[in-house]
């Protein structure tokens, strides 16, 4: 007879991700959901995937989006440093969570100065760090390894004197994060996450196709549904709404899909 249940162990690389919850329950976030119509990069990836046989990595095309509607509107990727000042930085440092194995805990990956760089730079980076995980410098560094066993009240007010200080938060965990949970999964459907350390972070949802007007003709089009968080005590409604426009605009175009892809 099966047993009825079975006990398993506590990852300690979750314990990080239960101060990320904590850390984020005392922030002023709000959240905007929103739908993207991804008809035409998508289309532009299917095209490459058929000349060339590679599936480009989505999340290095939204990554690079991003990346540029930040630098246009640099003020939603500033960070308040203890002594209420905002710090803007130049280059835009994107997280991505990749998860090592099915069912591990996924770690973040930081793609440094993502404005200066393309969909091809930045796809084959997140494959290569996909397929060796232990060379990014955030899995096999000391916070990761060390970091999880250290006493929670450790743990808590290193993050303290880390968001305090923008230029080490900036070296140690980028300047904002994007998570993608809609590529497990078919359909539409958003997903709400948090924001415990950066001023912004970008949760990616599903896909689904749903009818749409182009050209006053209703067809079928692909959506995207993403959420934009921001820290409210940074980042206001209007500058908010002005990037994500820019954010929009850009990923609709399928402009950045343009440059050669080749590998």
């Amino acid at each position: 007879m099966p047993a009825e249940f079975e006990t398993l162990p506590y990852p300690a690389a979750r314990r990080m991700v239960s101060d990320a919850g904590r850390l984020a329950a005392k922030r002023q976030l709000i959240h905007g959901l929103v739908e993207f119509d991804v008809t035409q990069p998508r289309g532009l990836i299917r095209e490459h995937q058929q000349k060339t046989g590679e599936t480009l990595s989505f999340t290095a095309y939204l990554c690079a989006c991003l990346a540029q509607a930040i630098a246009q509107h640099p003020v939603v990727g500033a960070h308040l440093d203890w002594r209420g000042r905002l710090i803007v930085f130049h280059d835009v440092d994107v997280v991505v969570l990749i998860e090592p194995q099915p069912g591990a805990t996924a770690f973040p990956h930081i793609l440094r100065g993502a404005n200066h760089r393309g969909v091809r730079e930045l796809h084959d980076e997140i494959r290569a760090i996909q397929a060796r995980p232990a060379t990014s410098a955030q899995e096999s560094g000391w916070l990761v390894r060390f970091g999880a066993h250290a006493p929670r009240f450790v743990r808590m007010a290193f993050y303290r004197a880390m968001m305090a200080n923008p230029h080490w938060l900036k070296r140690l965990a980028g300047t904002v994060v994007v998570t993608s949970v809609g590529m497990f999964a078919r359909g539409g459907g958003w997903g709400v996450g948090y924001a415990p350390l950066h001023p912004m972070a970008i949760t990616v949802g599903g896909i689904a196709e749903k009818p749409g007007v182009v050209n006053g003709q209703i067809v079928p089009r692909e959506f995207l549904s993403l959420t934009i968080t921001v820290d409210h005590r940074i980042i206001d409604g209007a500058p908010a709404a002005r990037f994500a426009q820019t954010f929009k605009e850009l990923v609709e175009s399928g402009a950045l899909l343009s440059a050669p892809l080749s590998a």
